[in-house]
């Protein structure tokens, strides 16, 4: 037998049926389903320790050499099933490898969750006779159900997103599908099979029939607790701010001291960098920067015990000084198509030059609402322009910068003199004085153009960073 797939993985979940449908597909010409190849704890079915000539030991060794094996011996199409806890490597390899068909069999999450207790209660994993049948009302766990439906979450997610990213397809069945003759001739003639079926063979026979109430004792209680469960997920904030890199090349090192810095671009880069030089009384120019990942490598192999540091800045305070230092200043070159696009396809209220004097209270406000309106559809990915990393979300950087390491420390601006005290004496270095960030010029202060208005712009921009972070109200500083 010859087709576009060499075997299949069958991606399930105890209680979801995987027993039936394995039993079912074996009964399909030309395919051979050999249970869980790659449980940890046996080999294909429970108490099997060997399989083909390979036995754990072995199977632990090089995984893929029992794949290799059943593809070998099998005369058509060969599989397994794969849960969640089953060997990653195997995963990898076979959501990454076009030639390995993918059945992904789901059943409702509570059903398996109420399934999975009473299993563990009565020892029943299977059942081929009503006659033998054991029965048991179990209690209900909220907080076990809700772990429960994250980890069938977090699977299925991962399963998904490595589909799309290699521009696969998958045969999607479920439980109440399992009955449905059609439905897996269907799934036979996906995986390459000629045969079909008239009626669905029935070895292994339905546990637990009833329905919840049958089955669980503080009913009431379930369904206080899954009135409470997000199925929706309302409370998500939608992201549709593209994902960053690591950005290692604005990392900046200290001259000789083994600490690192990663900007957060927020206007206090210039304050960090006089403070990471005083280190080692050094002149900014001795830092060490425009590192590559093989650089940064080498650095972090040649000093050993080393710090990596970041720091944040309040939303508010950040977003104002992205306006006030790059936006509105003509003598910020890199920004001048952004300000004049701002200015006349997205009317912010920007002068064309600023007065010696500066601007007032009222224009300056004017026009920070203005860019604060444009960035939140900026982020919101509703412009053509580049999410600039000053006015990224923070939390989109940190991402970015985990993708390739992530920082020992997160400081805030606000705290900053106690974050890096604790920076230094962890290092067993003297902690040089921290100097502010300089106020933008031209523009009056933050406080005097700030109110409930400018806090709500900015918190329906970074909903997640306020989250994430933690971040109150802003409130000046002194």
């Amino acid at each position: 037998m010859s087709g576009r797939f060499d075997y299949f993985i069958l991606l399930a979940e105890m209680r979801t049926g995987s027993n039936f449908l394995e039993e079912n597909i074996n009964t399909y010409p030309g395919l051979h389903c050999y249970g869980e190849l790659f449980n940890p704890h046996f080999i294909g079915h429970a108490r099997q320790t060997e399989l083909l000539g390979v036995d754990l030991a072995s199977r632990e060794r090089d995984p893929l050499a029992l794949l290799a094996r059943i593809r070998e011996k099998t005369g058509g199409v060969p599989g397994f099933r794969f849960f969640h806890d089953h060997d990653p490597r195997i995963l990898d390899h076979c959501l990454n490898d076009p030639r390995c068909a993918k059945v992904v069999l789901t059943r409702n999450p509570l059903d398996s969750y109420i399934s999975l207790k009473i299993a563990s209660q009565t020892g029943q994993w299977r059942l081929n006779d009503m006659k033998f049948a054991k029965s048991a009302k179990v209690r209900f766990d909220g907080a076990e159900f809700e772990a429960h439906l994250n980890r069938l979450q977090e699977f299925q997610l991962r399963v998904q997103r490595a589909l799309q990213v290699t521009g696969q397809t998958a045969f999607y069945i479920g439980y109440d599908d399992l009955q449905d003759v059609e439905v897996l001739n269907g799934l036979a003639r996906f995986l390459g099979s000629e045969g079909e079926r008239r009626q669905i063979a029935h070895i292994t026979k339905v546990q637990n029939p009833g329905g919840f109430e049958e089955k669980v004792t503080n009913f009431g209680e379930m369904q206080a607790v899954l009135a409470r469960i997000d199925r929706f997920d309302l409370s998500r904030t939608p992201n549709f701010e593209p994902r960053r890199g690591p950005a290692v090349p604005g990392w900046v090192a200290a001259a000789r001291t083994p600490v690192i810095y990663m900007p957060v671009r927020s206007g206090v880069e210039a304050a960090v960098e006089r403070w990471l030089a005083a280190l080692d009384g050094e002149d900014v120019a001795g830092l060490q920067r425009n590192f590559t990942q093989k650089t940064l490598r080498q650095w972090w192999r040649r000093v050993g015990a080393h710090r990596g540091f970041t720091v944040l800045r309040h939303p508010v305070e950040r977003l104002w000084w992205a306006f006030a230092a790059l936006i509105l200043p003509e003598d910020v070159p890199q920004f001048a198509e952004i300000r004049e696009t701002l200015r006349t396809v997205y009317n912010v209220p920007i002068p064309k030059s600023l007065p010696p004097e500066g601007i007032g209270r009222e224009e300056a406000r004017a026009g920070f609402l203005g860019f604060a309106r444009f960035v939140r559809g900026n982020l919101g990915g509703q412009t053509s322009i580049r999410v600039d990393p000053h006015w990224a979300s923070q939390d989109m950087v940190l991402q970015g910068f985990a993708r390739f390491a992530s920082p020992d420390m997160i400081l805030r601006e606000e705290t900053i003199e106690q974050g890096l005290a604790q920076l230094c004496a962890q290092l067993g270095v003297e902690c040089p004085a921290w100097q502010p960030a300089a106020e933008p010029s031209g523009v009056p202060p933050l406080a005097e153009i700030y109110d409930g208005e400018i806090e709500a712009a900015t918190r329906a921009i970074y909903r997640r960073d306020y989250l994430a972070f933690g971040f109150a109200d802003w409130t000046p500083r002194g």
